[in-house]
């Protein structure tokens, strides 16, 4: 589907950009400039089939502007390409960055789309050693990629999970590091974080468990944990344009959003304006 436009019953994700930014937004466009928090994810924090996703929730149960960083398909990566928006993000009160996969971030062993990071760019010659039997040419998602990896060549994938949980905690360290705010850690998935993530057919953050994000608790203000409580909701009261099916029944609905915006509510209110 089209976010530029809302089909027949879908919903007006007003989409925008900020400054020099190529990454596309759900708006309305807000300023980034005097008490505010900014909030940065993929597409849960978007907010796909979600009328009011969870930044829109905390910024009415806060009476703060809580300004909606989330991007369709957005990792890691995609973050760390824009400076300026970090930069932008960094005079916030509060910046929230929702877990995102570790599937969904260039490394040693293949490289993805700067932007769109669930796209599958192509392998390295270290990737192609460790998988000499398989056709890179049918995998276009990161996803795909990897569950078919796993199925095929266990072993192999064993040594490919390893280097993408590493990568991961180094591109979250480092973007921890350009952010001149403290940052939370949301976990908006569907169950509570595994204490090992083996299974590349779970729900997103794929590949991210307990052990990883106790690793980065040092360096943040808060660590929140919003879905358990949730796992079992469905799609209900999830809005799809026309006759459009749910691209995936993993994401999170409007009562996970709520969970999210009342969990990180006394961890915004532990943190005074900086400016």
């Amino acid at each position: 589907m089209s976010y530029d436009a809302p089909g027949p019953g879908g919903l007006d994700y007003a989409p925008c950009r900020y400054g020099p930014s190529r990454m596309l937004f759900r708006g309305p466009a807000r300023a980034l400039k005097g008490d505010f928090v900014a909030c940065l994810g993929g597409t849960e924090t978007y907010g796909k089939y979600i009328a009011r996703p969870w930044p829109a929730r905390l910024e009415t149960v806060a009476g703060i502007t809580c300004i909606n960083l989330g991007a369709v398909n957005a990792g890691i990566e995609s973050f760390l390409h824009e400076p300026e928006l970090l930069r932008a993000a960094g005079r916030a009160r509060l910046v929230v960055v929702q877990a995102m996969g570790a599937q969904n971030l260039s490394n040693r062993f293949y490289r993805v789309h700067p932007r769109r990071n669930d796209r599958f760019l192509g392998p390295s010659p270290l990737m192609r050693k460790l998988f000499p039997r398989a056709d890179f040419t049918e995998f276009h998602f990161t996803r795909h990629m990897t569950g078919a990896l796993a199925r095929r060549e266990p072993d192999g994938f064993a040594r490919l999970r390893e280097g993408l949980r590493e990568s991961w905690l180094a591109r979250m360290e480092a973007l921890i590091a350009r952010l001149d705010a403290p940052v939370a850690l949301l976990w908006l998935g569907r169950t509570p974080p595994p204490e090992r993530a083996i299974d590349p057919g779970a729900p997103e953050p794929l590949l991210v468990d307990r052990e990883m994000i106790e690793a980065l608790r040092p360096q943040l203000a808060a660590v929140v944990e919003a879905a358990p409580a949730v796992a079992h909701e469905g799609t209900e009261g999830m809005v799809f344009p026309g006759l459009e099916a749910p691209a995936s029944a993993l994401l999170p609905g409007p009562a996970a959003h709520e969970a999210a915006a009342q969990t990180l509510l006394p961890v915004l209110r532990a943190h005074r304006p900086l400016h």
